[in-house]
């Protein structure tokens, strides 16, 4: 049976501005963002503090690697020192087990592993008070630094929300593509933050539905930055590479209401199943990228799709389609019941009446308080006053952010309370590796030279330098640690209390350090 269940997690490039100062450094910022964190919490930040070397950005899942000389520069994440901001780069393992960094020109905050998308709506949230705590720290400084958890500029600029799923190796990557396309396509229409103008730019005057669908070019590719794919082919499962295959969603909003968040990933967590088990419904659209334009475009959402066999389907007929095979198949846990209530609440209220879900879906809260804005001011849709409150939608101040105003107003349905996420952001989730990571950088700062998703490097005293593998996901977890490790307090006897019985040291580990 179907289940939402399985390791998964998100990340988050904030936009930044530094008020009275358009010509500021964005990178060196970004570096000032991520430090002002980690300073007061007593955490180490640098370039050197990530482990990189179990990571491959440039292997495909199409069963080949890139040539790094045929790699655009934001590719080679694995190789931080042959970019041009390399002096800016930033690297923290935050209380939780997340990763606080600099990514080009953002800061960004990567979630710890998560195994139900209720957590990943705590975990996600609990980034962006990371974020809030980084303004705020540098509120009283010379220069202070603005956070938007949006995806663009309006300037021609986008900058990414990805999603992260663990899946089956033994999944054929064609399955995956053929099974996502019109689900990511349609998608949109239940977890897209909305953004005034229409093109890259903006250059058309109105209002959309996703932020980020006007940037996408292709099918499918490896990149993120330039030619966005639908699908992303990023080979890099930061797990057992014989078992696991970590799909790299990169077609995804910002979303900050929390019941789009949670349908945002339950839902594709389900699909993801669908295809793993053989049961996805046969949909192939015949223009996946014009579709992807025109779904965006369509706020009246009764744009006919034209599909390959001559037929063509609304994005509501498409997503409905998808969650009756996910219901028809689904077992009964509670975190699958939720999602696809919350998923089937969605449709039904898009088929009927889209307003009545402005409480949950961000392009529609958006639009709608444009929308009265628009008119009570009898504007156009070109006026920079509206592009203006578009960006001020998604600022992490709650005293400035026009979502946390509509939510303290009661206009926001809320998932989530504050004590939960306060403790997500020092806790990490009780049932991945991320326990473990969260250890290493509360209770083993000392001895932590570098850490990864999949690995942690420690200085082993008389062992040397060790890098100790996490290739499980669901190891190192809380259940299986706490009491283990109760008592022990340095990195020798971590290693050995994890049953490490040979400590090495390479050259490999050495250039870790």
């Amino acid at each position: 049976m179907l289940s939402v269940h399985r390791v998964m997690g998100s990340e988050t490039e904030f936009g930044l501005s530094q008020p009275g100062n358009p010509g500021a450094n964005p990178m060196r910022d970004s570096a000032r963002v991520v430090d002002a964190y980690a300073g007061p919490r007593g955490l180490k930040s640098s370039q050197n503090f990530w482990d990189f070397a179990t990571e491959s950005p440039l292997a495909d899942a199409r069963g080949f690697f890139m040539n790094v000389a045929d790699a655009d520069i934001s590719q080679l994440t694995h190789m931080p020192q042959e970019s041009v901001e390399a002096q800016y780069l930033a690297n923290v393992v935050t209380e939780n087990g997340a990763r606080y960094y600099v990514d080009h020109a953002h800061p960004e905050y990567s979630s710890p592993e998560v195994l139900t998308p209720r957590d990943l709506v705590t975990f996600d949230r609990a980034g962006d008070m990371v974020a809030l705590a980084s303004v705020r720290s540098l509120e009283a400084t010379d220069e202070p630094v603005n956070l938007y958890k949006n995806n663009t500029d309006s300037k021609g600029s986008s900058y990414g929300t990805h999603e992260n799923y663990l899946v089956d190796r033994a999944v054929d990557f064609d399955d995956l593509v053929s099974g996502l396309i019109p689900f990511f396509v349609s998608r949109q229409i239940l977890c897209g933050s909305g953004r005034v103008g229409i093109g890259r730019e903006g250059e058309t005057a109105g209002f959309q539905i996703s932020s980020r669908a006007d940037f996408f070019e292709a099918q499918v590719g490896l990149e993120t930055t330039l030619r966005r794919p639908i699908v992303n082919t990023r080979d890099e499962p930061h797990a057992d590479p014989a078992k696991y295959r970590r799909l790299h969603v990169i077609i995804g909003d910002a979303t900050m209401a929390e019941p789009a968040t949670l349908v945002r990933f339950g839902s594709t967590s389900l699909v993801l199943g669908l295809i793993e088990a053989g049961l996805v419904p046969k949909l192939e659209l015949a223009d996946p990228m014009q579709a992807l334009w025109d779904v965006s475009h369509d706020l009246s959402l009764s744009t006919k799709l034209p599909m390959s066999d001559g037929t063509s389907m609304t994005a509501l007929e498409i997503q409905d389609t998808y969650y009756s095979a996910c219901f028809e198949h689904a077992g009964d846990d509670a975190d699958t019941t939720e999602v696809l209530s919350e998923w089937k609440r969605f449709l039904d209220g898009l088929a009927t009446d889209p307003r009545s879900l402005s409480d949950s879906i961000d392009w529609i809260a958006k639009w709608v308080l444009l929308e009265g804005y628009r008119k009570k001011e009898n504007l156009d849709w070109d006026h920079p006053k509206l592009a203006l409150i578009d960006v001020q939608y998604h600022d992490v101040r709650p005293e400035k952010g026009l979502f946390y105003k509509l939510e303290k107003a009661g206009r926001i349905r809320r998932l989530t309370t504050d004590g939960e996420v306060e403790k997500a952001v020092v806790s990490a989730p009780d049932g991945t590796r991320a326990y473990l990571r969260s250890l290493a950088v509360t209770r083993f700062s000392d001895s932590l030279v570098a850490a990864s998703w999949d690995s942690l490097v420690l200085d082993a005293g008389e062992y040397g330098i060790v890098r100790l593998p996490m290739s499980e996901p669901l190891k190192g977890n809380r259940e299986l640690l706490e009491v283990r490790l109760a008592e022990v307090h340095d990195s020798q006897a971590l290693l050995q209390a994890l049953g490490v019985d040979r400590l090495k040291t390479t050259n490999d580990e050495r250039g870790a350090k």
